[in-house]
């Protein structure tokens, strides 16, 4: 395999830091061209001493002439803003863009990445959830990979490998259940931003952590996986693995089924994506059936954690419904970081967000950018009534 050329968007948070792991693991392979980073300007300063890139991006402003100054008498090109991801994804040496942004903020790059050829390592769920059809379809038009780096979806993308002529009947997508499985409504009523930062098996950013105990990341992932693998929504369940060792399974039409396992480390699928389709000899740490003498499953409780049915209901209605879910989520999930409001609130708040924002039937991209930050205007208006 020829050396691949890497643009890592938000090297600086949990999925960039493993991603880099994964670089320093096979140099042969994998080359840094861009880092970019939201306000941790230390650790970018630090990245970029390291792997030396063509150029930075840190995207609060602020924090350029510090970045700058640091990056003085080397040849890094340093930019700042938000309109920087963008340009710095058209440089014609970049093979692949790694975009571990969180957030609707991934997508708009997303897009100029795919129409200047690169292929895609896709840790930003956000960008299929806001623009899933659209996506998908310059992917195909300008012939680029969709290489997904959620363990789910990349293990979904694994046991693909090879039936491309066998239609899917059904896949399952797991869930570990998070800090709350198996709790009431009743239980969740007074749960505090601590107790639902403490996810039991996966180590992530605060953002994707609520998500997870709230199971909108998994019905982030229901939205994702319907575009990234052209499925119907009927053909997509989601059951409950405490263990996180299935990591998610195909069934096909005959009825036999194709499960991807592992222990739970993002580094693989992280290094999956980057160095598709081979895979290399790694020191990671295997997986022991021994350890693991029962892997239990159960269904996933829609009616406690209403989040994930929210995200089968717009996926359902079409049109611009999974941009604005995703956008609400975003200001529901700031507003209970921010005790403003309660754990069950993030799901009131959601909902009444969807009620509130008229129905775009055929959105462009255009549209999707504009009713995002609708969206979250009219989310932040909706705090204090609920």
């Amino acid at each position: 395999m020829n050396k691949r050329n890497i643009a890592i968007l938000g090297a600086t948070g949990s999925i960039g830091t493993q991603a880099l792991d994964v670089v320093r693991a096979f140099p042969e392979l994998l080359e840094v061209s861009v880092l970019t980073g939201a306000r941790n300007v230390a650790l970018l300063i630090e990245q970029a001493l390291e792997f030396r890139p063509k150029a930075v991006v840190i995207t609060d402003e602020s924090a350029y002439t510090t970045l700058k100054e640091a990056l003085a008498g080397t040849n890094i090109r340093v930019l700042s803003g938000v309109d920087a991801l963008v340009e710095v994804v058209t440089d014609p040496e970049i093979d692949v863009l790694l975009n571990a942004i969180v957030g609707a903020a991934g997508l708009k790059p997303t897009v100029v990445a795919i129409e200047h050829g690169k292929d895609i390592a896709l840790a930003n769920k956000e960008t299929l959830v806001v623009a899933g059809e659209l996506v998908m379809g310059l992917a195909e038009k300008h012939q680029v990979k969709m290489l997904p780096v959620d363990s789910e979806h990349s293990a979904i993308f694994q046991c693909l490998v090879g039936e491309e002529q066998n239609p899917i009947e059904k896949i399952y997508l797991t869930a570990s259940g998070g800090p709350f499985r198996g709790k009431g409504r009743l239980d969740l009523m007074e749960v505090t931003k601590a107790q639902a930062l403490l996810h039991p098996n996966w180590v992530m950013g605060a953002k994707i952590t609520i998500d997870s105990a709230s199971l909108m990341n998994k019905g982030l992932e229901v939205i994702e996986a319907k575009w990234l693998f052209d499925l119907e929504v009927d053909q997509i369940d989601v059951i409950v693995h405490p263990q996180s060792i299935v990591h998610s399974i195909v069934q096909f039409q005959d009825g036999s089924m194709k499960a991807q396992m592992g222990v739970p480390d993002m580094k693989l699928p992280i290094q999956n994506a980057l160095t598709y389709p081979l895979r290399m000899q790694n020191s990671f740490e295997r997986f022991d059936f021994l350890k693991y003498p029962t892997l239990t499953f159960e269904p996933a409780d829609q009616e406690t954690f209403r989040n994930l049915e929210l995200a089968y209901s717009v996926l359902r209605a079409g049109g611009d419904r999974a941009c604005v879910l995703n956008a609400a989520n975003e200001i529901a999930v700031e507003a209970f970081l921010n005790d403003q409001i309660s754990f069950l609130g993030m799901s009131d708040l959601i909902e009444a967000t969807l009620c509130q924002q008229k129905m775009v039937k055929q959105p462009t991209l255009n549209d999707y950018i504009a009713i995002d930050q609708q969206t979250r205007l009219v989310a932040r208006d909706l705090i204090d009534k609920i």
